[in-house]
């Protein structure tokens, strides 16, 4: 047996990099200017095992919360605090950052939609709606774009 200074091995961890990713991958943009209902959103998200990338209240607060966080997706209520509304946000998103959204509103018409379609939406929560089926649309929709 060879004596002196012990040598180390190093394991390779396989599982370090897909962590990241991972949580990258559930991280959620939440775009909603009443403070209470974003917070129970992010509550529920988190419970249902998301990470937030924040809570938005207006356009500008949104694309920049995208651009350092980097969102597998966005919640997006279409009326907002300022001057832009949430289409218009949901478009600059997806224009900018390939982040896509689901639409949370109680105003989803045919020309709703029909503004709304440049931006790819994942779904339509109708408000009023449950955090468990606002849980359940995010599950879907993170299953859509992983291509399931």
């Amino acid at each position: 047996m060879r004596r002196g200074r012990p040598r180390l091995a190093y394991a390779r961890d396989e599982g370090a990099g897909s962590q990241r990713a991972a949580s990258r991958a559930r991280r959620i943009l939440i775009v909603e200017d009443d403070f209470l209902v974003a917070t129970q959103m992010e509550t529920a998200l988190r419970d249902g095992g998301f990470e937030s990338a924040g809570i938005a209240a207006t356009a500008e607060e949104a694309l920049a919360l995208a651009g350092s966080q980097r969102p597998a997706l966005c919640i997006m209520d279409i009326r907002l605090a300022g001057r832009s509304s949430g289409i218009d946000t949901a478009i600059e998103l997806f224009r900018s950052y390939g982040v896509r959204c689901i639409f949370a509103t109680a105003h989803f018409d045919l020309e709703v939609r029909r503004r709304a379609a440049p931006a790819a939406p994942l779904g339509w929560l109708q408000k009023p709606y449950s955090m468990t089926s606002l849980v359940a649309m995010v599950r879907q929709a993170l299953d859509e774009l992983r291509g399931r």
